[in-house]
């Protein structure tokens, strides 16, 4: 039975825990233990929920462990089961009930709340906590991350500080995740400075991460900084230096670092290859990105993944081989995604291809016809050729099947204050100074003989 169990076979498990009850034999500590912990480790499996309520209803019948702390084992593992299995009320029950409650069996209900995106709850109950220990602390830093909470992760991580709890690696891989998504240098700065601080900057997945960390904040050079101190680089580390280079436009030296990874004696997996690929389109590197393409099945073996046929299409698109694109697009051997599509249609407004652009349409409007950017693409490809009628059809479609424009934002890093600008919104602050400047570089631009191509785009009037 244990064997199934592990092996995620809980229908057999299953089978020989009822043939095992009808033949009389009590279950222990161990069994009880194996299975529910079982359930928890497969919970996509569609028998994880039943055979773990059936397992935990005998434990709830007997109730003959041989001690308290073996019971608070059991009901602390079928606490977990039932968070992992998307049943945060029923795991709160069971945590209610329990006779006593020590730091794991919060942690695991604060942890099954954020997993279940009930994050207020999960606050609630660590706001609740007698004691918190450095995996409590981790468990709200890291659900915060999980749940898009940023700003909160960090504000969490400087109470931890405050508390004068010491994290360790796992802690600081949750915030650097936070200061990856808001890419914002003074976050990164800060918890560089906190890793060199506390003596954790031989560790080999921080370094990876900060890397990555920089990359995202467009600081390629600390990146490299922090690569060329890694004394042991894996693959990762490798992979993570080219991707950064290729995705910031330093092309050549993505593709010099790739040749040094080779000579240091790793071979390249999919990921080098989807930086590679990266950095020659980026670079309009055409001949060398199709060689490098082929290189990866001829001399490796591998086997293109969707992130490398979107290199390819992304590729060819740029340089204005569109048909090319297009076949590839047809040949894949699996559905191709919306930021294939996007690529494709991008590059038909920049070289004209009408025709392509309505065929794109098409296969873009079948795979999603509720996604808001496929009608606006084409809208603005319509315009972009003085085509106002299709342009406008466009938008009455869009209006009477009830898709909405999402308004493009971007921000900037300012004195370490971020500053959000959303398409058509005039609420910031300095919006009358802001588009002042803007009035003056154009007219620069227009004193430069600046010619701009600019054509009405779909936005939410």
């Amino acid at each position: 039975m244990a064997r199934h169990a592990r092996r995620g076979c809980l229908l057999d498990a299953s089978h020989t825990f009822g043939a095992m009850l009808s033949a009389g034999v009590e279950p222990n500590y161990v069994t009880l233990v194996a299975l529910v912990s079982a359930c928890a480790d497969f919970p996509s499996s569609p028998f994880a929920l039943s055979l773990g309520l059936a397992i935990h209803a005998q434990a709830l019948k007997r109730r003959r462990l041989d001690d308290a702390s073996e019971e608070l084992v059991v009901f602390g593992t079928a606490l977990n089961m039932y968070a992992k299995c998307g049943n945060p009320h029923i795991a709160r029950e069971v945590f209610d009930r329990m006779p006593v409650r020590n730091s794991v069996s919060f942690n695991t209900m604060i942890a099954g709340y954020m997993r279940n995106n009930k994050v207020g709850s999960a606050l609630s109950l660590f706001d609740r906590m007698p004691e918190k220990d450095k995996v409590s602390w981790t468990v709200v830093i890291n659900g915060c991350v999980k749940n898009d909470l940023l700003e909160e992760a960090l504000d969490y991580f400087r109470a931890m500080q405050l508390h004068q709890i010491d994290a360790d690696y796992v802690t600081i891989l949750a915030v650097i995740a936070a200061c990856t998504g808001l890419g914002t240098l003074n976050h990164a700065l800060w918890i560089h400075r906190y890793i060199k601080n506390h003596g954790l900057s031989g560790n080999i997945r921080l370094a990876n991460s900060l890397i990555d960390m920089y990359s995202k904040c467009g600081c390629v050079d600390f990146a490299h900084q922090v690569f060329e101190r890694i004394l042991d680089r894996t693959l990762v580390s490798w992979n993570s230096m080219i991707v950064c280079f290729a995705v910031n436009g330093r092309c050549r030296e993505a593709i010099e670092h790739f040749e040094l990874m080779q000579r240091k004696g790793f071979e390249p997996d999919g990921v080098s290859f989807t930086g590679l690929l990266t950095a020659c389109s980026h670079a309009g590197l055409v001949d060398e990105g199709l060689m490098f393409y082929e290189t990866l099945k001829a001399s490796y073996n591998l086997q293109p993944t969707v992130e490398h046929y979107g290199c390819l299409v992304d590729l060819l698109s740029r340089a204005g081989r569109l048909e090319e694109a297009m076949s590839v697009v047809e040949s894949m051997p699996f559905q191709p995604n919306e930021v294939i599509f996007s690529s494709l249609l991008g590059a038909c407004r920049v070289y004209g291809h009408i025709e392509l652009a309505e065929r794109v349409t098409k296969y873009m409007l079948q795979l999603d016809p509720e996604c808001d950017s496929n009608y606006i693409l084409l809208s603005n490809t319509y315009a972009a050729f003085g085509w106002w009628d299709g342009a406008s059809e466009i938008r009455n479609m869009m209006k009477a099947i009830g898709v909405k424009k999402t308004p493009g934002f971007s921000n900037i890093e300012i004195d370490c204050e971020i500053h959000e600008f959303v398409a058509g919104d005039k609420s910031h602050p300095q919006f009358d100074n802001i588009y002042a400047m803007l009035n003056l570089l154009h007219c620069e631009m227009e004193i430069c003989s600046y010619n701009q191509k600019s054509t009405k785009v779909l936005t939410d009037d």
